[in-house]
């Protein structure tokens, strides 16, 4: 019937989002501490009993920085390929790995993971459904590859990369290696390769895209969102903050909002609050 998104952090200095139903919800990657993810959980009136789960894409500090931690606290699975858990200092016990494009359940949510072209030992994105409704996390992707667009082909909302400006990229203060790090084809997606693939390949159900991973010295918020604007075509454009979290979104499918909405006012649906 629907899901309920958040970005609590969105940037290098940290990534975390919550994509849930009304009952139980996941979280990919926490590159936030257990404190901070807490602390913007109770901002957003969203509570840690409704989370049964972390999802790791890959093994970079700004995103599974506050991983083990939050587990152990709260005994979450940490759902991890073997190749990106080597070498990690995380709850052994707490991991269970998962095999690309096979989906994994979580109570009523379905989780699918695909592989993507990044600088890492295993990089995976997700999409996670239910009842129908599906959310994508399109986030650390060099290139729009085969995989990353036939998921993206599936989704009513994505959190969706745009790390750089182009030429703000080129005429900034970063060394050569790093600038060709980020745009190769195993780095980053650039507003304007993000916007490609959004005009060549979004469905016509799509409603929200969260625009996500913008770089703090290559990327400017108004820029990408005013370019993503002008194409949104009433799609719903929104910015995931480095330095806050994002609303909860409540993502239906087409002409059931206020549907849902009458079946969420009852006060025993709504387990996802505190």
């Amino acid at each position: 019937m629907a899901l309920f998104i958040a970005s609590l952090n969105s940037g290098s200095n940290g990534n975390c989002y919550y994509i849930g139903s009304n009952t139980e919800a996941v979280l990919v990657d926490v590159g936030i501490s257990c404190r901070e993810t807490e602390i913007r959980m109770r901002q957003l009136g969203l509570s840690m009993k409704t989370v049964k789960a972390i999802f790791v894409s890959h093994e970079h500090t700004d995103h599974i920085k506050g991983v083990s931690t939050l587990a152990n606290k709260y005994k979450l699975p940490i759902y991890i390929t073997g190749e990106t858990a080597r070498g990690l200092r995380l709850i052994r016990q707490l991991s269970i790995p998962f095999t690309a494009n096979e989906p994994v359940n979580i109570g009523g949510l379905t989780i699918v993971p695909f592989t993507k072209h990044h600088d890492a030992a295993d990089p995976h994105s997700f999409i996670i459904s239910h009842e129908g409704v599906t959310v994508g996390v399109f986030t650390d992707i060099g290139n729009a590859c085969t995989q990353v667009t036939r998921y993206f082909k599936q989704c009513h909302a994505v959190f969706l990369e745009a790390n750089y400006d182009e030429e703000l990229l080129e005429k900034g203060g970063y060394p050569v290696y790093l600038k060709n790090r980020i745009r190769s084809d195993e780095g980053h997606l650039s507003n304007k390769q993000a916007l490609q693939l959004f005009n060549d390949h979004r469905p016509g159900f799509m409603t929200h895209v969260l625009l996500s991973h913008l770089s703090k010295d290559n990327n400017d918020p108004q820029l990408v969102k005013e370019l993503f604007t002008a194409a949104a075509n009433g799609v719903e454009i929104a910015i995931a903050s480095r330095y806050e979290p994002t609303p909860v979104y409540m993502i239906v499918l087409p002409g059931e909002k206020e549907t849902a909405q009458k079946l969420l006012a009852k006060p025993m649906q709504m387990n996802m609050f505190e």
